[in-house]
């Protein structure tokens, strides 16, 4: 079975010191592929860098918490970030009104121009919501016709949030939130009406390390993967094979992968 982790912050100062042992241990756990995740126009152009040293794919876009900050020509240089052809996705962009780190209005404002950029440029979105889900909704309503797909990253959220999302058409990104039977219950319940084709799996490493983990470990990483799927198939009464399958191709499908290389690979 191989895997494709959609959501790793591989740019993260937790990996800093032993990036390449990381790697190695995703690559001995059969996470082939990854996605690395951009926040900032800084960390964009970081994540884009690590994505063409190691094979890999990255997005490019603002986090709602670094809205209020943004140059006056951050959607000129997601564009030219964008242009890369390692870049396959407008994110992680979306709205957290959970501690409000930037204004409303300036969330709205980025999360909105976004959107249109990616819709300008044919990529799909990867979204990041917290405590903001009848405004995101709004927002991607308005403008999903325009957009050639997305991902809602990290889901955490109920079986009627998800059902809103998959009318839309868009991707689940199932984490380690899941392996949490307390904080994760809303999510354990949810995913019984997730269809596979709309299932992608992701770490969000270092986040969000999969409480039933054995040994216990301090940090998330990329070679937890199997994991959390192994969770989900317990859950939604799937063989672990199937799963790996379905989240792959999808995951290949939303990002436009052809072929079958492995990081690493030139």
């Amino acid at each position: 079975m191989k895997w494709f982790d959609i959501g790793v912050n591989l740019t993260s100062s937790r990996f800093g010191k032993d990036l390449e042992s990381v790697l190695e241990r995703a690559r001995a756990s059969q996470v082939t592929q990854m996605l690395i995740t951009g926040t900032s126009e800084s960390q964009s152009l970081a994540a884009v860098t690590l994505a063409e040293q190691y094979q890999l794919y990255s997005t490019a876009g603002v986090h709602p918490h670094d809205a209020s900050s943004v140059s006056e020509d951050y959607l000129h240089q997601l564009r030219d970030l964008a242009s890369h052809p390692r870049v396959r996705a407008i994110g992680e962009c979306g709205l957290d009104f959970n501690r409000n780190y930037s204004a409303k209005p300036d969330q709205l404002r980025v999360f909105e121009q976004q959107l249109e950029l990616a819709a300008d440029l044919e990529l799909p979105v990867f979204l990041h919501e917290r405590d903001a889900f009848e405004e995101q909704l709004s927002l991607l309503k308005k403008h999903r016709h325009k957009l050639v797909g997305g991902v809602a990253h990290c889901f955490t959220g109920d079986r009627e949030q998800m059902e809103a999302y998959l009318q839309l058409d868009l991707y689940i990104g199932i984490t380690g939130w899941l392996c949490d039977s307390k904080r994760g219950q809303a999510l354990r319940d949810a995913v019984s009406v997730l269809p596979l084709e709309r299932l992608l799996l992701e770490t969000d490493a270092p986040f969000l390390t999969p409480k039933t983990l054995r040994p216990k470990a301090s940090r998330n990483e990329p070679a937890f993967l199997p994991h959390i799927a192994e969770a989900l198939s317990e859950l939604i009464q799937v063989p672990v094979e199937h799963v790996a399958e379905a989240a792959t191709d999808n995951a290949r499908q939303l990002f436009n992968i052809d072929g079958d290389k492995d990081f690493g690979q030139s």
